[in-house]
């Protein structure tokens, strides 16, 4: 582990010789690229295109219990990255979405559950 911190302490070296003034506030913020709290929220933008990705998925195959997860996470965690200090965005926005592509899967399984009982009900 001992390697991996010199290699992250010289990039970061690196990147404060090199980041233009323009985009000094930002690499230097709290909630900035030197720091965990923007890179966690930014490899979890995977989940979204993984949502994205499964609308392409049939809506029969689809699980309620992880879209009901990612839809609760997606809220809650929301909610937490503007009451911590400092407000992350990134973190703000990616929960945004990870909410929404949730939601967006709970409405389409349940569509498919209503429109089976329409069918059985005809059938009927």
């Amino acid at each position: 582990m001992k390697g991996l911190s010199v290699i992250y302490r010289t990039a970061v070296s690196l990147g404060d010789r090199v980041v233009p003034a323009r985009f000094a506030d930002t690499w230097n913020h709290p909630a900035g690229p030197k720091t965990i709290f923007f890179w966690a929220p930014s490899f979890k933008w995977a989940l979204v295109i993984a949502g994205i990705g499964d609308i392409a998925r049939p809506a029969e195959k689809l699980s309620t219990f992880q879209s009901g997860a990612l839809a609760a996470t997606g809220i809650i965690w929301a909610r937490y990255s503007l009451v911590i200090i400092p407000k992350n965005y990134n973190l703000f926005f990616v929960n945004i979405f990870v909410g929404a592509t949730g939601i967006l899967q709970l409405s389409r399984i349940y569509m498919y559950k209503k429109s089976l009982k329409n069918i059985d009900s005809e059938l009927k």
